[in-house]
């Protein structure tokens, strides 16, 4: 078995949706996927892109994606590296390949100068949780996710 991790090209749009759309299934939130090929082709690969991706392979198929951006830590000074999705498909589970596009990305963050690389877990994701510890990552119970988005992030921006 050959593990291999690259960069996404914009010819892997559809697939990129499709790992999306199975990660939604698997966190039981595809009713809140809106997004579609067009658009993610546009912040990924458009003039100005928003994300990156990494397509991670067994034996030369894609059974795994991450996407990833930057952020900034004003106390540090540096940029981090935010890491929005990661999925393998359930046939790959136990592959090693999601500890290789996990060790990808560390290897990203550190080459590009970031001090940090986080990421958010499903609080009922005993599985991804349980694999993180064992790698190394820590919660950051101190702090909780805010958000704003729809109707709410309009009547912000208005004001």
């Amino acid at each position: 078995m050959t593990l291999s991790i690259r960069e996404a090209v914009q010819d892997d749009l559809g697939l990129i949706f499709r790992f999306i759309c199975d990660l939604a299934e698997y966190e039981r939130l595809r009713h809140e996927v809106h997004a579609d090929v067009e658009t993610l082709g546009n912040y990924l690969f458009g003039p100005r892109p928003m994300a990156e991706v990494l397509i991670g392979e067994i034996d030369g198929a894609p059974k795994g994606f991450a996407l990833f951006f930057h952020n900034f830590s004003t106390f540090e000074g540096k940029p981090g590296l935010y890491l929005e999705d990661l999925f393998v498909a359930p046939e790959a589970r136990g592959s090693g390949l999601g500890k290789a596009l996990l060790s990808r990305l560390g290897r990203i963050a550190l080459d590009r100068g970031c001090a940090r690389f986080e990421w958010s877990v499903l609080d009922w994701n005993e599985p991804a949780i349980a694999f993180y510890r064992a790698i190394g990552a820590r919660p950051m119970d101190e702090w909780t996710v805010q958000r704003l988005d729809g109707e709410a992030l309009r009547q912000l921006a208005e004001q």
